[in-house]
């Protein structure tokens, strides 16, 4: 059965590239634009992945990251965070907040999908 990975990420052109090589590596994305409907979305796709950005308008990846993992039914759902802001003390933040992967963009193809492996 493919594995469904929901992808949060506001900017378009990084979405679909990360939706490009999910699909090139047989994974079924499920695209979001806006983190106001990640955890909406996660309850009714119940993905198999997450693929959170940090730094988006509206809502921080930060904040959704602690909302999903307080949440009983997707808690266990394992999230990878993906930010261009990787300042010292970032990738420690992110993981306390419950991630348990960080991606730091631009992104290393090769990277991202043996993290999306090692996740699922």
């Amino acid at each position: 059965m493919t594995k469904k990975v929901l992808v949060v990420e506001d900017n378009d052109l990084n979405r679909k590239l990360f939706c490009d090589l999910l699909k090139a590596h047989d994974y079924e994305p499920q695209p979001l634009g806006d983190g106001r409907e990640a955890v909406e979305t996660a309850q009714s796709q119940s993905p198999d992945l997450i693929i959170m950005d940090i730094q988006m308008p509206h809502v921080s990846g930060l904040d959704l990251i602690g909302a999903l993992k307080q949440d009983a039914e997707l808690k266990s759902i394992p999230i990878m965070a993906v930010t261009a802001y990787a300042a010292k003390g970032d990738e420690e933040r992110i993981r306390a907040a419950g991630a348990e992967s960080y991606v730091s963009k631009p992104i290393s193809v090769v990277k991202f999908i043996e993290e999306v492996k090692a996740l699922i």
